[in-house]
């Protein structure tokens, strides 16, 4: 089956600045791309009423397209989302790549390749970590419950630490590296499509353990794929 359009889906606005570039990176030259975002074309005021955080909702976080961070409702996200995939189906994208590690539940495509990242990253990086523990970094404090139940398949359970890929200084990232190199992890895995190489780097500048990032780990399947 030879693909010739593909379509990406962020929760935040499109293009992403920070995530397009690695996939453009690997994608062949005969497949064309298109860009779409839950928050395409919509104003402060129109997210603020249509994504607002409903008490005991979880939350998610994204990027807009002026490089500020947006913090929105996970279940009117997830609606969202399953508009979107359709719109992308009828653009003609044959592979749709949803570019959100958060865990979606009933996302369906009518002819679509679709691919998730929650079903994809936990047990791939857990085969990968096998019995060592896994320090995941996360966006929000209080995504950490959650993503104890997306990680329980983890031989080991692993740690956490908070640091936005898109508020956070780099003194803030270092810092939380240190907390999961000092919580015993022997790898880190960044839980959110936002963090880069950037916050790779520093990581790196820190502590010893390998830092793996999401956007790039789900840009090396999709190169295979295709």
């Amino acid at each position: 089956m030879t693909i010739g359009k593909i379509g990406t889906l962020t929760i935040g606005q499109a293009p992403r600045s920070d995530i397009t570039p690695i996939l453009d990176a690997v994608l062949p030259a005969h497949v064309a791309c298109i860009h779409a975002g839950v928050l395409d074309g919509l104003d402060d005021a129109t997210i603020a009423e249509r994504f607002a955080v409903q008490p005991g909702n979880a939350v998610l976080t994204s990027r807009l397209l002026d490089g500020r961070a947006v913090v929105m409702g996970k279940p009117a996200v997830g609606i969202a989302v399953q508009e979107k995939i359709f719109e992308l189906e009828q653009q003609g994208c044959e592979i749709i790549v949803l570019l959100c590690t958060g865990e979606f539940h009933g996302l369906h495509s009518r002819s679509a390749w679709l691919i998730e990242p929650d079903q994809i990253l936990p047990p791939t990086l857990n085969a990968l970590v096998g019995t060592r523990r896994a320090g995941i970094l996360v966006p929000l404090e209080s995504q950490i419950a959650s993503e104890l139940k997306k990680w329980k398949g983890a031989a080991v359970t692993p740690v956490f630490a908070v640091a936005s890929p898109y508020t956070a200084s780099d003194d803030e990232v270092a810092a939380a590296a240190r907390a999961l190199a000092e919580q015993g992890a022997d790898v880190i895995l960044t839980d959110c499509m936002g963090y880069t190489g950037r916050h790779r780097d520093v990581c790196a500048r820190h502590v010893t353990q390998p830092v793996i990032l999401s956007n790039q780990l789900l840009a090396d399947l999709l190169r295979n794929l295709l």
